[in-house]
Formats: structure tokens, C-alpha cells, sequence
């Protein structure tokens, strides 16, 4: 063989879409199963390309507890799967050991919770649960199908210039990887052969005319300037649809879910497990109970190249997981990428995983040892996540109604978009905390609500040590920049809520309202400003974004381009929820996994360019 050929035959190996090299490399490797990584490396493997995808956790698809939508509650407090996190609220530790919600370690796998510990209890924080399994936080979540509003995609355009983000562009990717069970085929908004099961709540309850949970949502639709209050019109908009000015429509709407018609949870484990067992055979191999200790780069070249990842393999190995043995370890080992290794592993663990690996802010990690590899202070910062309320309260009888969800604007909006998603009905939601929620029996009445678009970005995710089975320091700074004006907002919408329980007359009056305004609700005496003071401490948070965000060439704090490639490194790229510039909507989990279909063409396109570019130059 000539030494031409010999070295085309090299080059072709690496490079082409499914040969592995060795037992232990890849074309790619993506860290992370959930709404970012498990679709990508779906779609890299069926694209021809050999994939391994690592996941920390394990497999919980056949659970009832999982896969059974109704069983959330359960699923978010379940061990099998849950990573708990404990977080602060703001810098201020007075402000936030007054959250009604501060939990206490009490020995022995107990805890306290609230604000009168008992001697001897340890401050563990603001419990932020995520989930450690196979689908990531799709697995454990409500299941809320919501899109991102458009100025969250055109965020990115005015940023980078890259136009292939324009808000009319990604439709497409809803439509990629949706089935969707609840509209009739041939919707030219929704897609109907993907992946992702959507459906919708029962809403036959809005039938009863004159009941009173009917009463509250005719009198909220008016508060809304909705002059129907038939309900097959009120609940008939698409809440997913895309009508012109659709982020401007205040509407009351039938909510969805990323579930089936039958209430099954439709999440990226599906697709995984469902590109694993096709006939097919496409090259992606999943690695579960591994955790990835950091990146491998190669610093010969001009820039540092991520060429593979080391890992620790077994189970429970990360200290967030409530079944970690103090001091277990595993076997630690490296497996390599011929092209990319990905990272998805969200927005606490992402950037954990970056500056473990020596890419992040370079005073953060000399001071922890860690050889700095390319400084990138962005890593880690601007924190956000949509702030959530309630207004709740317990009527004089029950309520027989289901939910009232709502995508509104309050008058007093620093915009003119939809700024407020609420939804209202006999249930108990008020925030995360071990064995969460408070059941206050058949007579308790809710309106929880999604503050969309916040305006304070402040919080970090910062190494406490450099051990990556440790977890990381985690501050939101809540309400930090702008706070008055988001309060302001959560304030007023609060009140438009209230005053929608006055209509719902006898039996349910008098409702005793237990927070923002104790008391009965009509007649309790609570300024706005004490209610924006509650909201300030209670306020609550569980879709957390932006700690590697995309940005401009020219801000020092942007980590990714807008092909979500990592500033200053080659061969690594970063593909989930914090890749977001800013908080997408009201529930991120449907836009990132949008975000990763948009990820899967960037990086399918541009791996087949440079094929046929080599393939052309060896002709």
C-alpha cells in the first residue's frame, strides 16, 4: 500500500460517520441523557455517526412513577432518581433562612423544614431537585409542553448575527420532534411523526354551567378581555399553536403535556431507548451510572482540543443523589471522540463539568488547583430561572373544577408580551422541599403561576471544590437587578387572580386565603407592597438556565457561539438548558429539547461538510 493511500486511509477513519476507532472511541461523546443530550446523540447515531452517550443515573422508563404522568409528585421525591441540590436564594443569609421552606439535616436520612430548627440540625439550604436518570429532568417534571416566546430565539440572532435562529425558523424543529395526539392531522403548526408525544388536560369539568370552579374561570376570562365564556372557545386556542402575535395573546387555554393520549410521560428516554433497539443498528452505545470527571484535551495545538472524557463508573457516585455512600468511588477510566465531545449535562452540572476540566473563570479554578486550560468567565454566571408563586387558600366547601391555565400580560408589563402563566384548580404546589407538598385536603385552592421573562440574570454556579463528585456552590440572587419591576408584576397578576375568587359565590365563599394575604380574601387588609415582600423571600424556582449561555464575539462573558461551540477550545461543544442567552419562556424543557433538534442539524451539517470537503480533496 502506498504511503498516500495509507495516509488517506488514516484521515477517512477519522472522520468517517461510523467507524470506531478502538473499543474506547467515538466520532462524538455526549454527557447528559436529558432534554439537550439525549435527542442529540439520538440523531448523531442515526446519522451514521458512533455516539456514546454517558448518563450518571440509571434507567427508570418502566416505573410506574416515572412513566405515569400523574405520579409527578412522587417522581420528583423519589430516590431512584432524584439529585438534591441546595441552593441559596440571594446573598442576603437572613432573607433567605426566612424561606418558609429551609431545610434541616436531622441525622439519620431525616430532615426539618422551616424556620425553628431543633438543636443540632444542620443547614442544608433551599432544596433544588433535579433528576439523575435517563431523560434527565423530563423524567421527574410536570410535564408542561410550553414554548419559548420569540424574542428568546431572536435573543441569539441579536447577539450573533446567526439569522438561522430567527423565531420563524424554529417552528420546524417543534414540528421535527412532535407527535402530536390532540389536534387533527395536518396541523401546519405541530408535527405529527416525532418522538415527543403532546396531549392535553381534561376540561370537561368547564361544562358544568354555574358551577363555581365555572364561575372563577368566567370571571378570570373577563379579567382577561375574553368576551366568550363558552368553554369549547375559551379552552379551543392551541396554547402550542402559532397564531400571528401570539406571544402578545393574553388567553385562557387547555394545557399540555409532553405525554400520550393515555397519560404515558414522552421524554428524550424514549427516543434513546427507541434508537437503541431499531433494526437499524445505529451506532449509539449508552453508558449508564458513569460519571464524567472532566474533559480530555489535547494542548499540542494551537488551541486546546477536546479529544475524549474521563469517568468514574457505578452508581450514586455524585454527592446530590440521597443514596451516595460517604467516601464510595468507582473505577476511573478515559474514553476518546474523534470529533466533539458534547456536554449536556444542564445547568449546574455543565459548567461544573467545564471548570472541573480547566475551562471557566481562571481566578475561580487557580484557587482550587485546577490548570487553567482556557479562560472563559462566563462560565457559571448569569444564572437565571423564572421566578414562582402562589396564591393560596382554603374555601368554605370544595370546588369541583379541574385546571384554569391561562398565558396572560399584566397591565403593568415592562413589555408588551404575555408576561404571566398561571394555572388555577383544587391542588397544593409551594415550592420544593423533601417530601413536598402540603396536602390541605379537598377544600384547598390554588393559583400557581411562571413569571416569564425575569430581568435579573445574577446568579453563578461555582466550584466549591475540585472534586467532581462534589456538588457545586449554587446562588440564584433572586430579584437582584430590576427586582422591583418582576415583583411588581407578580404582585398585580396576584391580585387579578384574587379577584377572580369572589365570583365563585356559594358554597365556596368565604375562601381564607393562607398566602401572600392571610386572611379572607375580600376583606384581609395586605398592600401590595407586603405581598411584593412576601414574594421577595417565597418566591421559588425550578427551570434554571444560562450558566454557559451563547453570546456576542465581542462580550467576554459569552461562552458559546451560536453553534454552540465553546469559545476558545476546539472539539467541545455545549448543548442543553444553559446554553439559553436568557430564560426561553415559561417552562424550558419543550424549547430545549427544540434547541437540541436545532443543535443536531448545526452539527450533522457541518460534520458532512467537512466529509465532502475531504472527500473532494482526496479524489
Amino acid at each position: 500500500m502506498s504511503r498516500r493511500m495509507l495516509s488517506v486511509l488514516t484521515t477517512w477513519a477519522a472522520i468517517a460517520p461510523a467507524v470506531v476507532l478502538s473499543a474506547t472511541t467515538y466520532d462524538y461523546i455526549v454527557v447528559g441523557s436529558g432534554p439537550g443530550g439525549g435527542p442529540l446523540a439520538s440523531n448523531l447515531a442515526r446519522a451514521g455517526f458512533s455516539t456514546l452517550l454517558i448518563e450518571a443515573g440509571g434507567d427508570e422508563t418502566q416505573n410506574p412513577t416515572y412513566s405515569d404522568l400523574a405520579n409527578f409528585l412522587e417522581a420528583c421525591n423519589d430516590e431512584a432518581s432524584r439529585w438534591d441540590f441546595w441552593v441559596r436564594h440571594s446573598d442576603n443569609a437572613t432573607q433567605d433562612l426566612a424561606f418558609h421552606h429551609t431545610t434541616w439535616d436531622t441525622g439519620g436520612g431525616t430532615f426539618y423544614v422551616g424556620n425553628d430548627p431543633p438543636a443540632g440540625a444542620k443547614l442544608l439550604g433551599i432544596q433544588y431537585p433535579r433528576a439523575g436518570t435517563l431523560g434527565g429532568c423530563a423524567m421527574h417534571n410536570a410535564g408542561v409542553a410550553s414554548l419559548a416566546q420569540d424574542e428568546d430565539w431572536n435573543a441569539v440572532v441579536n447577539l450573533t448575527g446567526d439569522t438561522s435562529w430567527e423565531a420563524p425558523n424554529v417552528r420546524k424543529y417543534l414540528k421535527a420532534i412532535e407527535k402530536n395526539e390532540y389536534m387533527p392531522a395536518g396541523n401546519s403548526a405541530h408535527g405529527y411523526n416525532g418522538w415527543l408525544s403532546t396531549f392535553v388536560s381534561d376540561v370537561s369539568w368547564a361544562q358544568a354551567a354555574n358551577s363555581t370552579g365555572v364561575r372563577i374561570l368566567e370571571k378570570l376570562s373577563t379579567l382577561l378581555n375574553q368576551t366568550s365564556k363558552d368553554p369549547n372557545v375559551l379552552f379551543g386556542g392551541d396554547i402550542l399553536g402559532n397564531p400571528p402575535n401570539k406571544d402578545q395573546i393574553s388567553s385562557i387555554y387547555n394545557m399540555a403535556y409532553h405525554c400520550d393520549s393515555k397519560g404515558k410521560r414522552s421524554t428524550p428516554a424514549d427516543f434513546i431507548l427507541s434508537t437503541l433497539s431499531d433494526p437499524a443498528k445505529y451506532p449509539l452505545t449508552l453508558k449508564m451510572r458513569t460519571l464524567v470527571t472532566k474533559v480530555l484535551f489535547n494542548n499540542s495545538t494551537t488551541q486546546p482540543r477536546a479529544i475524549g472524557v474521563e469517568i468514574m463508573e457505578g452508581a450514586s457516585l455524585y454527592r446530590a443523589d440521597p443514596k451516595h455512600t460517604p467516601g464510595a468511588k468507582g473505577p476511573v477510566s478515559q474514553v476518546f471522540a474523534s470529533k466533539e465531545v458534547i456536554i449536556s449535562g444542564g445547568t449546574f452540572n455543565s459548567p461544573q463539568i467545564l471548570k472541573l476540566s480547566g475551562v471557566g473563570p481562571k481566578a475561580e479554578l487557580e484557587a482550587l488547583g485546577i490548570k487553567v486550560v482556557k479562560d472563559l468567565p462566563g462560565v457559571g454566571e448569569k444564572l437565571g430561572d423564572n421566578y414562582e408563586a402562589s396564591i393560596i387558600g382554603l374555601t368554605k366547601e370544595p370546588i369541583p373544577a379541574g385546571l384554569t391555565t391561562a398565558i396572560w400580560r399584566t397591565p403593568n408589563a415592562a413589555t408588551k408580551n404575555r408576561n404571566i402563566y398561571s394555572w388555577c384548580g383544587p391542588f397544593s404546589f409551594e415550592g420544593f422541599w423533601p417530601g413536598f407538598p402540603t396536602d390541605y385536603g379537598a377544600n384547598q385552592w390554588e393559583c400557581a403561576m411562571v413569571h416569564i421573562g425575569p430581568k435579573s440574570q445574577a446568579g453563578s454556579v461555582r466550584l466549591r471544590t475540585a472534586d467532581p463528585q462534589d456538588t457545586p456552590d449554587i446562588n440564584f440572587r433572586f430579584f437582584k437587578n430590576h427586582g422591583d419591576t418582576d415583583l411588581a408584576e407578580l404582585v398585580e397578576a396576584t391580585n387579578i387572580l384574587r379577584s377572580s375568587w369572589l365570583a365563585a359565590g356559594d358554597p365556596a365563599l368565604p375562601i381564607q386565603e393562607l398566602h401572600p394575604c392571610p386572611g379572607e380574601i375580600g376583606k384581609a387588609k395586605c398592600t401590595d407592597a407586603m405581598q411584593a415582600e412576601y414574594f421577595r423571600v417565597q418566591a421559588y424556582s425550578h427551570h434554571a438556565t444560562s450558566t454557559c449561555a451563547i453570546g456576542a464575539d465581542s462580550d467576554p462573558m459569552a461562552v458559546l457561539d451560536s453553534k454552540f461551540r465553546v469559545r476558545g477550545v476546539q472539539g467541545l461543544r455545549v448543548v442543553d438548558a444553559s446554553a439559553w442567552p436568557q430564560v426561553p419562556g415559561a417552562f424550558p424543557v419543550v424549547p430545549t429539547m427544540m434547541l437540541s433538534q436545532k443543535a443536531s442539524e448545526d452539527i450533522i451539517a457541518e460534520a458532512k461538510a467537512q466529509q465532502g470537503s475531504h472527500d473532494h480533496a482526496h479524489t
